[in-house]
């Protein structure tokens, strides 16, 4: 437990998301309407439909048998007569009905078997189909929504919420559609029996109906915020396990425990609220059920006493009220699963209905010199916040232009611009003199490559993330690629070359080596544009010249976007253009802006003679 004392720290990982935008705080996503999500669910579940419908006949083949046999009891019971104060019993008939029953009994265990596998199949097809639409909808979002929600979030929703979908699945979900089908046929039967003890045992019903509606109402907000306090948990683990040479750095881990402890206070403190609550319904619903079953126990032998009705019918009667209650107690028991589920299933939906990322472009490229002019650009990741302001520059095709400036001054939000990953809020920027935003995204993103400082790599063979630069490309082709980037040099000394599998984003290779792979990637593609983020900023020096090196390599006849902070790695630019708050505040080569003694002069000055700016 966190002493309330205490003050709170920045986790590490929080600030800017992919892409240099700002992370926001997650969006807590309001309530639906609970039975609109169930709708949704069960068109899931529909699409299963061969498996549904069989599904369907073994529940209903189930529920007339389980229907069936309170009938054959009240039967057998009747066999046993009182004659003038002695018994008689119809043998013949007494055992026949006792046969009958026992054949029922065996036909319900197999056809409940039969449901379990189905209901489980169903489940894990279902949630197949849940899982794919969403990884596929993550595909498809824009790269904003991904750089505003926390990682750990989106992953819950993919693993914890799916997985409580399936659950409630297997269990909850057929429960409904079983205990329809016993309701409606226990009325049909009860109504034939008794109208009046029909309209007994519905005394209880507006009471059950009330309560259900009413701590319905209440409850779902616990499962809701439960649900997204267990996103926002995964998240502040990963963000911790993500950052935590950081952590162990700087002595943090007093307070990042702290801080974890004090989200899992809350979801404890939720948790236990929504389990409570839940379990509150079934001893409700018993009670109930068992007062209804006083009352029809009543009015029953009164019955029997006037001569109205037999003993077995009284039997069989109390035991088709149990049977009408019973569904309505188990949703009632089961009422914390089925509310988490739904929760869960909100917080998919809610994924699977944000907008796509917009493509209104209808241009391919094709035969792409590389000539990029941006005008007039203004942007802002938050509204009210300018990044960029009236940004022009442009680039002739094979030109490599540098941009520099000091840290957030918008230098690597061109290169979310270029690639749309954002769009800017005024302005256009154009490729061969279309403006990008007629250009279709992937015709776009195929003709630029981007090497970022942090660089991505799968778990996969080293010749499998080189290839990832282009999939049609041979081994020989990727071979070359290696050879051209320097990558080669360190790879063909490994053991199993490059079929060595890597795994944890390339952890067992150092930074150097990481991103000498990820410009072997990009030699693969093959670009008419090449963007370097920040690429030798996380190196030594020596590395830094290998990585140069193959950098030279791979700008030759490209146009090239250097963003670098380390000034030696853009002496030889053709332009070097300074960005300071948003604007270009000096262009020109390096002799040329260390002679105006400006921006330029003071950044080169606080490198290499160690002048504080």
């Amino acid at each position: 437990m966190p002493d309330k004392n205490e003050r709170p720290v920045v986790r590490p990982g929080m600030g800017p998301g992919r892409g240099g935008g700002p992370m926001g705080p997650m969006n807590k996503e309001k309530p639906k309407n609970a039975s609109g999500t169930l709708k949704r669910l069960l068109k899931y579940i529909g699409k299963s439909k061969y498996l549904f419908l069989s599904l369907l006949i073994i529940m209903l083949f189930t529920t007339l048998l389980s229907l069936l046999a309170p009938a054959l009891q009240g039967v057998a019971i009747d066999t046993i007569t009182l004659k003038e104060g002695d018994l008689s019993i119809d043998f013949k008939k007494f055992i026949l009905m006792l046969f009958c029953l026992g054949m029922i009994y065996i036909f319900s265990s197999v056809f409940t078997y039969l449901q379990g596998i189905c209901s489980a199949k169903l489940s894990q097809y279902t949630v197949k189909t849940m899982r794919r639409d969403l990884f596929g909808k993550i595909e498809r979002l824009p790269i904003s929504y991904i750089d505003r929600h926390s990682h750990g979030d989106i992953m819950s929703r993919m693993t914890n919420d799916v997985e409580n979908v399936s659950n409630t699945i297997s269990q909850s979900v057929m429960s409904l559609f079983s205990g329809a089908l016993t309701i409606l046929g226990t009325i049909v039967i009860m109504i034939y029996y008794s109208p009046l003890l029909t309209l007994v045992s519905f005394i209880t019903l507006p009471l059950t109906l009330f309560l259900t509606s009413f701590m319905a109402k209440h409850m779902r907000k616990y499962f809701l915020r439960q649900q997204i306090l267990l996103g926002e948990i995964n998240g502040q683990a990963e963000e911790q396990i993500t950052g935590f040479k950081t952590v162990v750095s700087y002595g943090k881990e007093k307070d990042a425990v702290w801080d974890f402890s004090k989200k899992s206070d809350e979801l404890r403190t939720y948790g236990v609220k929504a389990r409570v609550m839940g379990s509150i319904m079934g001893p409700i619903m018993n009670f109930i059920g068992n007062m209804g079953f006083i009352l029809i126990a009543a009015a029953g032998g009164l019955l029997a006493w006037r001569g109205a009705i037999t003993v077995g019918v009284i039997q069989a009667f109390l035991n088709y009220s149990k049977q009408f209650t019973r569904p309505i107690n188990e949703l009632a028991n089961q009422y914390t699963q089925i509310m988490t589920a739904l929760a869960g299933a909100e917080r998919v939906f809610a994924v699977l209905d944000h907008p796509d990322e917009i493509d209104e472009g209808k241009i391919a490229l094709e035969n792409v010199k590389g000539d990029i002019e941006f005008k007039n650009i203004f942007f802002s990741y938050v509204k009210g916040e300018q990044v960029l302001k009236n940004f022009n520059l442009s680039v002739k095709h094979g030109q490599k232009i540098a941009i520099v400036g000091a840290t957030g001054s918008g230098k690597t939000t061109l290169v979310n611009l270029l690639t749309r990953f954002y769009d800017a809020d005024e302005g256009s920027i154009t490729i061969d003199g279309a403006d990008i935003k007629d250009i279709s995204k992937n015709s776009l993103r195929q003709a630029i490559a981007v090497v970022l400082q942090d660089t991505v790599l799968f778990s996969d063979t080293i010749m499998e993330n080189i290839k990832y630069g282009r999939q049609d490309a041979s081994n020989d082709e990727a071979v070359r690629a290696a050879e051209i980037s320097n990558a080669n040099i360190f790879i063909e000394r490994m053991k199993n070359g490059y079929d060595t599998v890597l795994d944890g984003n390339g952890g067992k290779l150092s930074q150097g080596q990481r991103q000498l792979i990820s410009i072997a990637r990009a030699v693969l593609a093959d670009p008419k544009i090449l963007i370097l983020d920040e690429a030798t900023s996380s190196v030594d020096t020596r590395t830094e010249m290998q990585i140069q090196e193959a950098m030279i390599s791979l700008m030759k006849n490209r146009t090239s976007l250097i963003i670098a902070h380390r000034l030696s790695t853009i002496r030889d630019a053709d332009l070097i253009v300074v960005i300071d708050n948003g604007e270009v505040a000096e262009m020109g080569n390096h002799e040329e802006l260390l002679a105006k003694k400006g921006c330029y002069y003071m950044l080169y000055q606080n490198q290499f003679a160690g002048i504080k700016t």
